[in-house]
């Protein structure tokens, strides 16, 4: 069997479990042990863009919006010092937007790191060749860097993003070739979106909402993991997002870590922690993931 029809018959099978289970506790009960051990502060690399960071991201934006989130609500002091406190622990992967004002915080906590040691990934909800290139400037300025890490088309819903999109995805290519930033890609938030990116040669990136309950998800996560078969198999990077359901799993993290590392799909994961005390909880958690 070539390994590529393996994978797909084996994420059919734990969409089969979960499908027929209904519940969490059920499926959980029917997915064999890890084969290896995890560690968030594992280094992997982003499909085939080159980037290597750190398997967890540190989220910025538990209920994101408006430039606003959980973890913005710190103050830029608090979650600055959120974000050293993982990279002490080995996390090397930043997950902002300008969505959730996250850029100064971030900022803020790269003045006392090596740039080249943190993976800083951001997105834009522009839908314009203008507005993107502008905000291309302004990220850079308020995040204090030169370069991006990797830039994401935010909350794409649409299935022909691809074509009506085309201007912004073409100013994030320029970017690329003037070194602006290192990698493109999106953040997708309806099935038809998740399935044109898995189409694009031109993501490289993608941002998918997963967890075994299908909260706050693109579809049912047996759909969603046979679309990312086929990402995976065109080397895109994958990043998995609401992991633990946008707190639905909260009193369930170490079934739903369990179901993020046992897919064998996703390259990362971001989860946003609200302390230092939920973060190093966290960490403890993956650790010990079996």
């Amino acid at each position: 069997m070539k390994r590529r029809d393996f994978i797909v018959h084996a994420v059919r099978g734990l969409g089969a479990a979960w499908l027929g289970s209904r519940g969490l506790g059920a499926w959980a009960s029917s997915v064999p042990a890890l084969t290896k051990k995890f560690s968030a502060s594992d280094t992997v690399v982003l499909g085939h863009t080159g980037i290597k960071t750190s398997r967890l991201a540190m989220g910025t934006g538990t209920i994101g919006y408006d430039h606003h989130s959980n973890q913005t609500a710190l103050g830029v002091k608090g979650l600055s010092e959120l974000l050293l406190n993982g990279y002490d622990q080995g996390l090397r992967f930043f997950d902002a937007a300008d969505a959730y004002g996250s850029h100064p915080h971030v900022a803020e906590a790269l003045k006392q790191l090596p740039r080249d040691k943190v993976t800083v990934l951001t997105k834009t909800f522009s839908r314009d060749p203008k507005s993107a290139r502008a905000d291309l400037d302004r990220f850079r300025r308020e995040l204090g860097t030169d370069y991006l890490d990797i830039c994401l088309m935010h909350c794409v819903t649409e299935g022909d993003w691809t074509e009506r999109y085309k201007g912004v995805m073409d100013v994030l290519s320029e970017a690329k070739q003037k070194g602006i930033i290192r990698a493109h890609g999106c953040s997708c938030h309806s099935i038809e979106a998740l399935r044109a990116a898995a189409k694009s040669t031109w993501v490289e990136v993608d941002l998918v909402r997963m967890n075994p309950i299908g909260a706050h998800m693109d579809s049912d996560p047996k759909t969603v993991a046979e679309v990312l078969v086929q990402m995976r198999a065109a080397g895109k990077g994958i990043v998995g997002m609401k992991i633990l359901g946008q707190g639905d799993l909260r009193a369930r993290q170490d079934e739903a870590l369990k179901y993020a590392l046992s897919l064998g799909l996703l390259d990362a994961f971001t989860i946003g922690a609200e302390s230092k005390a939920e973060q190093q909880d966290l960490i403890r958690r993956i650790g010990m993931a079996a």
